[in-house]
């Protein structure tokens, strides 16, 4: 199968909206995914391509009803879910546990954890009755280490790994593979909004720190985590499942 379909959530945000470019350019076709319909409308403006080829979906991940709705719109259009990019998430506020409300913390295991959850058990009933299938899920070099100040940030993305884990096991009689990769300091709105937490009078002070810790020197970009995300889509993959894909620049090597 040359064609793919594929189901992008966070589909709004700079990797997601880089990893749709990238699919489309192989001549897959799109199920962009967002709580954000005015942003999905000008993603899929900025997109310019056949109208056919796009599919938008205005959803909250954390909520079942419209996890189960966009898995059936996708099928109901196209048929089948080909790869899932399972890629919404959040940074949170940038506060020590000590000061960090009950209800942020939960806002953020609630996108970051139970909408990865969500995302998971509609895709892969999906994906079993196909009998193939790759899930590609957003973790982050959060996964590996702790942040003062990101408390509920790192603990997500800890949940990330041990879900994309799980859920490997869980599928791969079934002919499906479930993947994760981990960004680190890419260059997206995500992470200018880290820096003013960190910094808020001066959030080039923090962006500098950031590059400092970064082996190759700088940040990384939205399709250099892409074309990870197209790897582990493809068949070129094929035998790779269970796997955390570093996409940091070093740092996890440092």
């Amino acid at each position: 199968m040359t064609e793919k379909v594929v189901v992008i959530t966070g589909g709004a945000g700079g990797i997601g909206m880089e990893t749709a470019k990238a699919f489309l350019d192989q001549g897959d076709t799109i199920v962009l995914v967002d709580i954000n319909q005015e942003a999905l409308n000008k993603t899929k403006d900025l997109l310019d391509v056949e109208e056919e080829r796009v599919l938008v979906i205005q959803a909250n991940v954390t909520e079942e009803a419209d996890v189960a709705n966009y898995v059936k719109q996708t099928v109901d259009a196209y048929g089948r879910i080909d790869v899932f990019f399972n890629n919404a998430g959040i940074n949170g506020p940038h506060k020590p546990i000590k000061e960090l409300d009950k209800e942020q913390f939960e806002t953020i295991m609630a996108i970051n954890v139970t909408g990865v959850f969500l995302g998971l058990k509609h895709v892969i009933r999906q994906m079993e009755i196909q009998g193939y299938g790759s899930i590609i899920n957003t973790a982050s070099n959060a996964a590996y280490i702790g942040a003062a100040g990101m408390s509920g940030y790192i603990a997500s993305k800890h949940a990330v790994v041990g879900l994309t884990k799980t859920a490997a096991l869980e599928t791969a009689a079934h002919g499906i593979r479930v993947n994760a990769v981990a960004p680190a300091a890419i260059d997206t709105q995500m992470l200018t909004a880290i820096q003013s937490n960190i910094s808020p009078g001066d959030p080039e002070l923090a962006a500098s720190a950031i590059r400092q810790g970064i082996p190759v020197g700088r940040f990384g970009m939205p399709l250099e985590v892409a074309q990870i995300v197209l790897f582990l889509a493809s068949e070129k993959s094929s035998f790779v499942t269970g796997s955390i894909y570093n996409v940091d620049g070093g740092m996890q090597a440092d």
